[in-house]
């Protein structure tokens, strides 16, 4: 008796609510997915902020066959001289080279530490804080999310969602994103003030420009380091290749993944050299892991780097956002909030948006909601996507909310 793939989910492997999407994709390309029977979905939410250049980009895929040709896995992190790794490296550096850099009191970013996940890179910059202050307090925001290890998820403002995990790390307190007022529990106790630029989700939310220059000075002033966490911000989602460029700042630690790897896993916290060296000593190997930096997501994450250059994707993708919310007006959406192609289309409930959400996939448009914020719509798309696919796609929402 033939057993489907759809039996074998349900049965092995691990569940995480009790309504998965269940939709099994067969394979996908540029902003499309289909299902074994052929129907296509418009992706509007990019794995969560992760294909950035489309699924299955050519020059991703060319990539990634290349360094196959060469080797994969070889060592541990940072031992062997591998060229994907030092090329992506150089690379990221170079993004990072601003006139706000001297903003930053202890240097610009000049070093890269890859590791496999976003996760995994809160996790480090955790205890590199910690490591380079010798403080222990945290700071992180009410309705934010980092990751879901024990101290990533210390940093989470939703009670709901660590309370069945604690005890968890102890010393983090939280403050409310883009509250001027907050900034003073601030203190010379503070190893580190961990913040999205733009709260992902907490249903994308965009602070003034003021918020963060204050933000930077109170770091400066006080010794905290500033690590901007660009998980889902960074590689030009928001029309800029990094978030905070548009906010006149430059963090002390700066993390990266999601859309950095093309669709293959991996992550990464950049810091000055002046930072990252005391991860060498007291204890040697202060930070390690065996795959961070594969050789093969390298590669990848360093040919969707060039595809959002060449292809100017950061600066087209403020243009597709405009055209989402200028598409995405009815009865039923309050507002159209964020920046670039990094939005948020509230309506009035969870039941009203879980309805929507569950049509639109029905008609071929893939949708879905907040981890904190469950009454707005997640509409982050590859930012290859056409004006013609955005019509479309925000044609078949406003069918649905027409229905």
């Amino acid at each position: 008796m033939h057993i489907s793939h759809r039996q074998h989910f349900f049965s092995h492997l691990a569940q995480t609510s009790d309504f998965p999407l269940a939709l099994e994709i067969e394979k996908a390309e540029g902003v499309y997915m289909y299902g074994p029977d052929g129907k296509s979905y418009i992706d509007l939410i990019s794995g969560i902020g992760v294909s950035n250049v489309g699924h299955r980009h050519p020059k991703v895929l060319a990539a990634i066959h290349e360094q196959l040709d060469k080797h994969m896995h070889l060592l541990v992190y940072g031992e062997y001289v591998q060229g994907s790794q030092v090329q992506l490296a150089k690379a990221l550096v170079d993004t990072l080279a601003q006139d706000v850099a001297h903003s930053a009191p202890f240097g610009p970013i000049d070093n890269v530490y890859f590791t496999n996940s976003g996760t995994e890179a809160v996790e480090a910059a955790m205890k590199l804080a910690k490591r380079f202050t010798r403080r222990k307090e945290f700071i992180s925001c009410y309705n934010a999310y980092h990751g879901a290890t024990q101290g990533a998820l210390s940093l989470a403002g939703a009670e709901f969602f660590k309370r069945n995990f604690r005890p968890l790390q102890p010393g983090v307190r939280h403050i409310q994103h883009g509250h001027l007022p907050d900034i003073e529990l601030i203190s010379d106790q503070t190893a580190a003030v961990i913040i999205e630029v733009i709260g992902g989700e907490s249903g994308v939310r965009v602070p003034d420009a003021s918020y963060f220059t204050a933000l930077r000075e109170k770091c400066t002033e006080t010794g905290a380091l500033l690590i901007l966490d660009e998980i889902q911000t960074g590689f030009g989602r928001t029309g800029s290749f990094w978030a905070f460029e548009q906010f006149g700042i430059y963090p002390d630690i700066l993390l990266s993944a999601k859309g950095m790897g093309g669709g293959m896993p991996i992550g990464a916290f950049m810091a000055s050299h002046e930072i990252m060296k005391v991860l060498k000593s007291n204890p040697i190997l202060g930070h390690i892991t065996t795959f961070g930096g594969h050789p093969v997501s390298c590669a990848s994450s360093l040919a969707a780097l060039r595809v959002t250059q060449d292809e100017n994707l950061a600066h087209n993708a403020i243009a597709k956002g405009e055209l989402f919310k200028t598409l995405l007006v009815h009865p039923e959406i309050k507002e159209v909030r964020g920046k670039g192609l990094m939005l948020a289309a509230e309506m009035e409930s969870f039941e009203k948006l879980k309805d929507t959400i569950d049509q639109c996939i029905a008609k071929g448009v893939v949708t879905d909601w907040f981890l904190f914020c469950d009454n707005s719509m997640r509409i982050a798309p590859p930012l290859t996507i056409t004006e013609t696919q955005i019509r479309e796609a925000c044609a078949i929402i406003l069918e649905v909310l027409n229905t």
